[in-house]
């Protein structure tokens, strides 16, 4: 091929080539940053719900009352934080999150459960033919809570045409173990997102 007409050529290719790369391009932003981009449960959603119910049960006056009657230092477990929306959404993070915010203020213990629960359990078992009598750990020690909290993400969804709304309803709740009497009920439906998908183009 004439060099003349070659040179032009590769001119026009070789930017297009360039943009077809297959390294995404990546931006640092602040972790506070509110960032939608499928219009589907995301980080800012959960720091919203998680501020909002932690500050509720830990001003609660009920709680309160209730805390001060057990005496001492009350004790909870978390218990399943189920997912009821039409989407998929990790409620451990939730339950992680208020976890860690109500033992951090220094008003609560909390005991093992799930997995965790499991494991010490096995190797506490573990001990009683593979440890020394005087490190093997007592079975049947366990301390036993007097709270369970709970919670549950629910979702309402209305569409028309290309539009449509998801509304958020999280809720979190703590009971008492040996009456089951509700102590505390929270609640939190602040997000309501429009979502407005393109057009079809033929």
């Amino acid at each position: 091929m004439n060099k003349k007409i070659l040179f032009p050529v590769f001119c026009i290719v070789l930017p297009i080539l360039g943009g077809c790369s297959s390294t995404p391009k990546v931006s640092r932003v602040d972790s506070s940053t509110v960032v939608d981009l499928s219009g589907y449960w995301n980080d800012s959603d959960i720091r919203i719900v998680c501020d909002s119910l932690v500050k509720d049960c830990l001003d609660s006056p009920r709680m309160s009352i209730a805390l001060a009657q057990i005496g001492g230092s009350p004790v909870f477990l978390v218990g399943p934080f189920r997912n009821e929306s039409d989407e998929h959404i990790d409620t451990s993070i939730i339950a992680d999150i208020m976890e860690r915010a109500i033992f951090n203020s220094g008003r609560a213990d909390f005991v093992a459960g799930g997995a965790t629960r499991e494991a010490l359990r096995a190797e506490r078992l573990d001990q009683q033919g593979n440890a020394s009598e005087a490190t093997a750990k007592a079975l049947a020690n366990e301390t036993g809570a007097d709270f369970l909290l709970t919670g549950s993400v629910k979702t309402v969804v209305d569409r028309a045409g290309n539009t449509s709304t998801r509304t958020y309803f999280v809720g979190a709740e703590i009971t008492d173990l040996e009456t089951n009497r509700r102590l505390w009920l929270g609640s939190n439906n602040e997000i309501k997102k429009v979502i407005k998908q393109p057009r079809a183009k033929f």
